[in-house]
C-alpha cells in the first residue's frame, strides 16, 4: 500500500518549501489535498514527483513547485472568487478551493470536467463548481473575477478572458518564449491590465490561447 502521506510531505518540504513558498495557507492546502486523487489512475504512482504530470493533447498538471510560486504570487484571500482554467482533474481547484470563496474550474473536456467534480466532491470541496467550455472564452456568466489562474502556458492571452477579470483583481498564466517561458501576473487597474515577471517556467500552451496566425497577400 503506497504512502502517500508521507509523500505528499515530502513534496512540501524538498519542492515548495526550499522554493521559498512560506504562507501557511498555501503549504497547509499542499499537505492536505491528496494530489495523487485528481491525476489520471494510472500515474497514481508519479502523482508528487517534480514535474508536469501528462494528461492528453499537450495539456498537463502544473508541477507542484510551479503552481505553488504562482498561488504565492497571487496571494489569494478567503473572501475572493477564483476562475481556474485549465482545470484538469481538479487539483488546482481543489486547492484554490481551501484558499477563496469560491472556485469556477473550466475545462474543455467533459468527461474530465464530471471526474473532477466527482473527485471534488469526495473531498469535500463545496465551493467549486466545474463547468466544460473552451477554455480561452473564460466563463464570464460566473464573473467577474477577482483572481484568474491559467494553468498552462499562452502565447498571448485573449481579451476575453481579461474582460473577466474585476478592477482590483489579478491574473496570473505562463507566457510562452520558445523552449522557455516567464511566469506573469497582471493587475488590473482602470479596465487595463499592467504585467509583471514574476519567475522562468515553462509548459504547453493551452489550447485557443495559440499566437493568432496573420497572412498577409
Amino acid at each position: 500500500m503506497t504512502d502517500y502521506a508521507t509523500r505528499r510531505t515530502m513534496m512540501v518540504d524538498t519542492q515548495i518549501r526550499p522554493s521559498d513558498v512560506t504562507k501557511f495557507p498555501i503549504i497547509d492546502a499542499m499537505l492536505s489535498v491528496p494530489r495523487e486523487n485528481f491525476v489520471p489512475r494510472d500515474l497514481r504512482e508519479a502523482a508528487y514527483v517534480g514535474e508536469c504530470t501528462t494528461l492528453d493533447k499537450g495539456r498537463v498538471i502544473l508541477e507542484p513547485r510551479t503552481f505553488a510560486k504562482m498561488l504565492d504570487a497571487l496571494d489569494v484571500q478567503s473572501d475572493e472568487l477564483v476562475l481556474d482554467i485549465g482545470s484538469g482533474l481538479g487539483y488546482s481547484s481543489a486547492i484554490l478551493a481551501r484558499l477563496a470563496e469560491a472556485v469556477v474550474a473550466l475545462e474543455d473536456n467533459a468527461e474530465r470536467c464530471q471526474e473532477a467534480q466527482e473527485a471534488l466532491s469526495e473531498f469535500g470541496a463545496d465551493n467549486v463548481i466545474c463547468q466544460n467550455g473552451a477554455l480561452h472564452q473564460g466563463a464570464p456568466e460566473h464573473g467577474p473575477y477577482d483572481v484568474i489562474f491559467v494553468q498552462g502556458a499562452v502565447d498571448q492571452m485573449p481579451t476575453a478572458i481579461l474582460d473577466q477579470l474585476k478592477d482590483g483583481g489579478r491574473i496570473i498564466a505562463i507566457f510562452a518564449q520558445g523552449a522557455f517561458g516567464s511566469v506573469k501576473i497582471g493587475y488590473k487597474l482602470d479596465g487595463k491590465v499592467d504585467w509583471r515577471t514574476v519567475f522562468n517556467a515553462g509548459a504547453p500552451v493551452l489550447p485557443g490561447f495559440e499566437k493568432q496566425q496573420t497572412f498577409a497577400l
